[in-house]
């Protein structure tokens, strides 16, 4: 005989937006906290990605064209191609080349010294300017999951307390707290995972820029020494 009263099947999923609502205030203030802070990794993921490879190819192309050419003010013409980091480290070699050629006599092992010196500040300020906003990165993987731990602990003790309250530990009573709870560690886990990931690839991707550049720098330096060798002293 079939029942008369229709039965409420139980929910077969997690919906994270009720767990949220259902949560205390305190808990969701740490989910708030937790998503925009993994919104902000994920901007920086993608304006890093689309920076270095926009960087990759300008630079291998100025580099080609630079070595090819044989009038520099005519390649280094324009804004654009000045806003490269290999173009800066040109600049800041040529600079220093012009200052310690000016006077005479010409000390020809501090120029090559202080143009080395020149190329490498440079570089370490390219280097610099790209990993900026990678701290963030670092702080969001070492932090997150603690932030996360912190909403679970504070959701578990309000599940106590509501034992305590209503004088039952049923299984109906503290579930949905410590489910709550679970939800914050799980978006600690969300934001603090690509945060770490990114951060280890980038790294790794501003130091091989960074090699690059001293790469360049190397053998500019060395053009630069040849030409120094025909400057009369």
């Amino acid at each position: 005989m079939t029942s008369l009263f229709l039965t409420v099947a139980p929910p077969t999923r997690l919906d994270p937006v009720e767990l949220f609502l259902m949560a205390d205030i305190v808990v969701q203030a740490v989910m708030i906290g937790l998503i925009l802070a993994s919104i902000w990794v994920w901007a920086i993921i993608i304006s890093f990605i689309l920076r270095m490879n926009r960087l990759r190819s300008s630079t291998r192309r100025f580099e080609e064209a630079f070595w090819r050419s044989d009038d520099y003010e005519a390649l280094m013409s324009g804004k654009r191609k000045r806003d490269l980091p290999s173009a800066r480290v040109v600049d800041a070699a040529v600079a220093e080349w012009r200052r310690s050629t000016k006077s005479q006599p010409i000390d020809r092992d501090g120029t090559r010294e202080r143009v080395a010196g020149a190329m490498d500040n440079q570089i370490a300020e390219e280097a610099d300017s790209l990993s900026e906003r990678l701290s963030f990165l670092a702080t969001v993987g070492a932090v997150a999951p603690f932030v996360g731990l912190f909403g679970t602990v504070w959701g578990i003790m309000n599940s106590f307390f509501q034992i305590g309250a209503q004088e039952s530990s049923s299984l109906a009573v503290v579930a949905p707290g410590i489910s709550e709870a679970l939800f914050a560690t799980a978006i600690g886990l969300f934001a603090a995972i690509p945060a770490v990931i990114a951060y280890n690839r980038f790294s790794d991707q501003v130091n091989r820029f960074e090699a690059r550049l001293q790469r360049f720098a190397g053998r500019f330096h060395a053009s630069l020494s040849r030409e120094l060798e025909k400057v009369p002293a």
